[in-house]
């Protein structure tokens, strides 16, 4: 992985958060980023996920990846390269894997994949902190980490524990992002129907800047269910704004720690 700048793991301590949805927006509005400044567009999306990968779906992908030689090559859409289980094995297929099974996996997803020259890749790890998380910190040179929790307070604890592994391997957190933030009626009026403010404790606890705030929108469901990024099918949305503005600020935390 020689051609790829940075890599930034996306991670949450738990399941349930729109870890993937927030992912597969990111890259996107990365690589729109990226294009809107009229530099190549070159960002990459690794979907670690190996029991549960959502990333094709969320992203419009039903093509498997090529071989040339020993390597696969990433399948393109929306100028984001993607690489998947979810591309390499039949839709209702259950992956019933041990451990060990799954690194070779990941390890293969980072050494047989020829990903070219990226800007950024995105890693879209399983939740929690186990053998998977770990062994990836570790093993890849990552450039930081991103952190996705939701308001309630309940997440905060485990989203601390989730950025403590970075910590502890000593990956840089560039940020925290909050999803599912709150509802906005057709008065202007917020809503917070999951709490408030648990992206901001886990920022201030972790002493690192609070990314975005991503409000509960229809669009980003039905995005994510037709295969069309919020970010491409409603460019104007309010979602999609945090995620331009996730984005440009991930770029510019990049260019500090590079």
């Amino acid at each position: 992985m020689g051609q790829v700048k940075h890599i930034v793991a996306i991670a949450s301590g738990k399941g349930g958060v729109g870890k993937s949805t927030f992912a597969v927006n990111l890259a996107c509005a990365l690589a729109r980023s990226l294009t809107e400044q009229g530099r190549p567009n070159r960002i990459g999306l690794m979907d670690c996920d190996i029991y549960g990968p959502s990333v094709p779906l969320m992203i419009g992908i039903n093509a498997r990846p090529e071989m040339e030689g020993e390597v696969l090559l990433p399948v393109e859409n929306f100028g984001v390269k993607v690489i998947s289980m979810g591309l390499l094995i039949e839709a209702d297929a259950p992956v019933v894997w041990r451990g060990p099974m799954i690194m070779k996996t990941i390890s293969q997803f980072a050494t047989n994949v020829r990903w070219g020259e990226l800007d950024v890749l995105l890693i879209d790890l399983p939740p929690g902190t186990g053998d998977a998380q770990l062994s990836i910190a570790q093993a890849m040179a990552l450039s930081g980490a991103v952190i996705v929790t939701t308001p309630q307070t309940a997440a905060v604890a485990v989203a601390l524990r989730g950025a403590a592994m970075f910590e502890k391997v000593g990956v840089p957190i560039l940020g925290v992002a909050e999803n599912m933030s709150h509802f906005e009626g057709p008065d202007g009026q917020r809503q917070y129907l999951f709490g408030q403010g648990g992206g901001l404790k886990v920022a201030t606890a972790l002493h690192t800047e609070l990314l975005g705030e991503v409000p509960l929108d229809p669009a980003v469901r039905q995005g994510g269910d037709h295969g069309i990024p919020v970010v491409i099918s409603h460019p104007d949305s309010n979602a999609a704004r945090v995620f331009k503005s996730v984005a440009l600020t991930v770029l510019r935390k990049l260019v500090s720690v590079s």
